[in-house]
């Protein structure tokens, strides 16, 4: 019998290795950057304000001319620590029942899956060119460049552009990413 060759999740996975700064090198020599996005609530903005934002993202798609993913993660919320503390506040008579009413409501809305988290990234990529004898710095200066870009024309359009800078947040988001049915993330 031969000898059977096992692959790992590391043999699968396209990364090569995860640098200190959060950027990912792949194994076909690109590198990938990962942006967290903190979102407006749209739904809440006057029309005036509504059209503003659909104008700015009109110019983040025109300006963005480089290639970009959109990442969105849904996590189901952990509520035991909230209930914990209205039960431990709540042992008057008077409020007990307004307490269990509203531990109850939680609960279902949990159940309904209605206390999601969603979290919000574009990520972006930048392939080492071998023929033009690029090296990494520019590489990583390109993506520097298109992360500014990208954090100038979102801004405007009034969300929160966050830069994930280290290797540990990276790891946290690919971890969640690929175990997207486990509830609790890594510790930080």
């Amino acid at each position: 019998m031969k000898n059977k060759h096992f692959y790992s999740v590391q043999d699968w996975l396209p990364f090569k290795k995860i640098l200190e700064n959060g950027i990912i090198q792949t194994k076909d020599n690109s590198y990938i950057k990962i942006i967290k996005i903190f979102p407006i609530n749209y739904n809440l903005k006057s029309e005036l304000e509504k059209e503003a934002i659909l104008n700015s993202y009109k110019i983040f798609l025109k300006t963005c001319n480089f290639n970009l993913q959109i990442l969105i993660q849904s996590n189901k919320k952990d509520l035991s620590k909230h209930i914990s503390k209205i039960e431990e506040i709540n042992k008057n008579k008077q409020t007990e029942e307004v307490a269990q009413k509203y531990i109850k409501y939680i609960q279902e809305m949990n159940e309904e899956k209605k206390t999601n988290t969603k979290y919000f990234y574009i990520i972006i990529k930048e392939k080492l060119d071998i023929e033009k004898t690029e090296n990494e710095k520019i590489v990583l200066q390109k993506l520097k460049e298109n992360y500014y870009k990208l954090k100038e024309t979102l801004s405007r359009c009034g969300n929160k552009v966050e830069e994930i800078q280290t290797k540990r947040e990276t790891v946290n988001i690919i971890y969640c990413f690929l175990n997207y049915r486990k509830q609790n993330k890594l510790e930080n």
